[in-house]
């Protein structure tokens, strides 16, 4: 997943995937700890896309707020 995919969503689109990474982050970290994971690295680059998301979705909402104001 990267930026471009996730600015041509839209904000409830980007919160649904939020939520979904969210729960994936927690079941990949859970079954790495149990031995059921074998690529360790996995985590972290799911990791690296909640950070990628939330930051389009930090940008919209200050773009749509600078759109009100402007």
């Amino acid at each position: 997943m990267n930026a471009k995919e996730l600015r041509q969503k839209n904000e409830q689109e980007l919160s649904d995937t939020k939520k979904n990474l969210e729960k994936e982050i927690r079941e990949v970290s859970l079954n790495t700890l149990q031995g059921k994971e074998k690529n360790v690295k996995k985590a972290g680059l799911l990791r690296r896309d909640m950070a990628r998301l939330l930051t389009v979705l930090n940008e919209k909402k200050i773009l749509g707020a600078e759109k009100l104001e402007g």
